[in-house]
């Protein structure tokens, strides 16, 4: 029997053979049918109307905590918002000495922000938490138009509160606007097996495309979701669908490879060098840095270049195949630095998932309900074993990509599950779903002994129990009291750590949601001394002094954005948080701005941005993000200091003399400097004026 869905619908139904009769007449509507439908309709608009409020409070209240958020990214939108060059190529200063380590599109809308409402917190940020209401919203529209209303609400309540999405929808990483295009991607894939209508693919291919000039090759992780989702379930004949994906692989170069395009043929003597490349290339970025050194850890240019910082026996010694950025294996996804983030429903929807692909198993190859899972399932799935197995740079906001497609496979599973209660064995994977979630969401909350000690006992006798009547949920009266105890297994964690987060300032370039978990793994995240989380004295988790990679100035605080906390004489910044400069500061190297094209100089591009943000002139970030990109040269910064176009350099930035290699050309141009001018003491960072050298 196959079940039919009508679009826009909030009903999903059965119809009984009569149903194919070409000769049965329409019913007409009576008028109570009409009035119940009508009250209804008010309902479902209601509910969903304060969702997207709630959603839009959660993300926008007590936004302007996080300051420039990542300053790093920060600085490129100041710079976008005075230069249209450096809003195209997603330069870091105005002056566009070097772009960041991303293509520019996520810089693009709060980069037209700023030039609207001026540079502040929340002409940034305030984007990003819009982009994070449309993600809602438009999951949402997309569930409901395959499994009704309420289903739909569930999927986009679960992806809202998700804690590592509500961390993203409120800072200024790629993540809010590649999620958003992924999202739309799959609608669009959905549509186009839906319609029979070749535009939707295209759209598909147009919307990867543009994820791809977001993020690069992480939006690829959900291409062999499409693709085999509409070969399996598209219409028409397989040759002519094959056809048709081709179509779409095209339509995704054209919308990714105009720009890339642009970059590659534009003369590099007027552009800006690319961050993240040895060799001032586009392609080189995609293909290694932020490509396939993702995947094998041989990311030249990175922490440590070529090795992704590995340390012996792993991070802290935490045992094999691990590194700087933690273990790899199957249970990545649940340990102490990302199970809190992303993995509170991932077994349930994996339950849910597999009961209700088995009882979709005989509808027809184009069931909309069977697309619907299988395209977001893969999604999940996919993404889930790269994450786990990557072997470089891996950072627990990414897990962010998974927050749509857990919200989805738990919504569409569970509406499957629900129309087929009647079967025992269906009301034990419900019950064995709701259970997932309470003990799962016990253990998770367990990690933070201090974080409302009570909550995981709620947490889990309310899906103990709601377990139990699930598999008693035939009989009517039981049902509203089941679903509401799974929802509050299932979201009642998740939306506690979400509040947690809005609470907190975040800062940097590495961040996570929720409380602290002991052994987390991140700067700051206070694990076991020497372990994973462990911020040792150099300031990088589980590094000692002087350590690649450590950073300068200590222990040290958070550096935020405007009027963030400083701490210790980390006021320079580093590696991982921007620099704070103090009011003298700003006054001194400001004198003059005006006449030099660079402000300052300074290692690495977090040092860089919190100057360039304090005085609205550019500041160069000598090496890139790492400071070991070869950009400049000593020759090419002898050269611009020559003709008079660098006023200062600042010392302390990136990784500090300790860490830096002799060959890099910024330990080369801090050892000239250091060696040809004198400096001058400013708020304990030293301040070298490159137009007076010494005698």
């Amino acid at each position: 029997m196959t079940a039919v869905v009508n679009p826009g619908s909030s009903d999903t139904v059965d119809p009984g053979p009569q149903d194919a009769a070409p000769d049965r007449p329409v019913p007409t509507t009576t008028a109570p049918e009409s009035a119940r439908t009508a009250r209804r309709t008010v309902v479902e608009r209601g509910s969903f109307g304060l969702l997207l409020i709630g959603t839009a409070v959660l993300y926008l209240w007590n936004l302007s905590v996080n300051g420039w958020g990542n300053s790093f990214y920060s600085a490129a939108i100041q710079a976008g918002s005075q230069s249209w060059k450096a809003w195209f190529f997603g330069s870091s200063d105005m002056a566009n000495s070097i772009t960041v380590d991303k293509p520019p599109a996520s810089l693009w809308i709060p980069g037209l922000s700023v030039r609207i409402f001026g540079l502040n917190s929340w002409s940034i940020l305030v984007p990003e938490a819009l982009m994070g209401v449309a993600s809602v919203a438009l999951l949402y529209l997309i569930t409901r138009r395959y499994f009704g209303h309420w289903p739909a609400m569930l999927g986009a309540a679960t992806l809202a509160l998700t804690p590592v999405a509500a961390l993203m929808f409120r800072f200024n990483n790629p993540e809010a606007l590649l999620i958003l295009l992924m999202i739309g991607a799959v609608g669009a894939c959905l549509r186009a097996i839906e319609t029979e209508r070749m535009r939707w693919l295209l759209l598909t291919g147009v919307l990867v495309g543009f994820g791809f000039l977001t993020k690069q090759l992480q939006v690829m992780l959900i291409v062999p979701a499409l693709a085999f989702t509409y070969l399996a379930c598209g219409p028409r004949t397989w040759p002519r669908r094959l056809a048709e994906l081709f179509g779409a692989l095209g339509a995704m170069i054209v919308s990714a490879g105009w720009w890339l395009l642009i970059v590659e043929l534009w003369p590099a003597s007027s552009r800006p060098w690319i961050g993240g490349s040895q060799n001032n290339s586009i392609l080189e970025l995609t293909l290694g840095y932020n490509g396939f050194g993702r995947l094998n850890g041989n990311e030249t240019g990175s922490v440590t270049p070529g090795r992704g910082m590995e340390m012996p026996g792993g991070p802290g010694g935490a045992g094999p195949g691990g590194g700087m950025w933690g273990e790899t294996g199957w249970a990545r996804m649940f340990d102490s630095a990302q199970g809190g983030q992303i993995s509170w429903l991932i077994p349930t929807a994996l339950i849910l998932g597999v009961a209700a692909l088995v009882l979709l198993g005989r509808t027809r190859r184009g069931d909309l309900r069977r697309a619907y899972l299988s395209v977001w399932g893969l999604w999940l799935l996919v993404t889930m074993v790269v994450f786990s197995y990557m072997a470089g740079i891996f950072h627990s906001y990414y897990t962010a990509a998974l927050a749509p497609a857990v919200a989805a496979v738990v919504a569409g599973g569970a509406a499957v599950c629900w129309t087929r209660r009647e079967q025992i064995w269906v009301r034990l994977a419900l019950a064995a779903a709701v259970w997932a979630a309470a003990i799962w969401g016990f253990v998770l909350l367990d990690r933070s002994p201090d974080f409302h000690p009570w909550l995981r006992y709620v947490v889990l006798v309310a899906g103990l129990m709601a377990g139990a009547l699930m598999i008693g949920v035939a009989r009517r009266g039981l049902a509203v009291a089941a679903v509401a105890g799974a929802i509050v297994a299932g979201l009642l964690g998740p939306l506690a750590y979400s509040v947690d987060t809005v609470q907190t300032a975040k800062h940097g370039a590495i961040i996570s949601a929720g409380p602290h978990v002991e052994g987390e793994f991140g700067p700051g995240k206070g694990g076991p001394r020497g372990g994973p989380g462990h911020r040792g004295p150099g300031g990088m988790p589980g590094m000692p002094p002087g350590a690649p990679g450590s950073m300068p100035g200590g222990p040290g605080g958070m550096p935020g954005g405007p009027g963030g906390p400083r701490g210790g004489d980390m006021g320079g910044g580093g590696l991982l948080f921007g620099s704070t400069p103090s009011a003298e500061a700003v006054d001194y190297l400001s004198r003059d701005a005006g006449s030099f094209t660079w402000m300052a100089a300074t290692v690495g591009s977090n040092s860089a941005s919190g100057y360039q943000l304090a005085t609205g002139h550019s500041v160069m970030p000598i090496g890139g993000f790492n400071g070991t990109d070869p950009y400049p040269t000593l020759d090419g910064f002898q050269k611009l200091v020559a003709e008079k176009k660098i006023h200062f350099f600042i010392a302390g930035g990136g990784f500090g003399s300790r860490g830096s290699s002799s060959d890099e050309p910024a330990q080369q141009i801090t050892s000239w400097v250091e060696g040809n001018f004198d400096y001058r003491t400013v708020d304990n960072i030293k301040i070298y004026d490159l137009t007076a050298p010494k005698r």
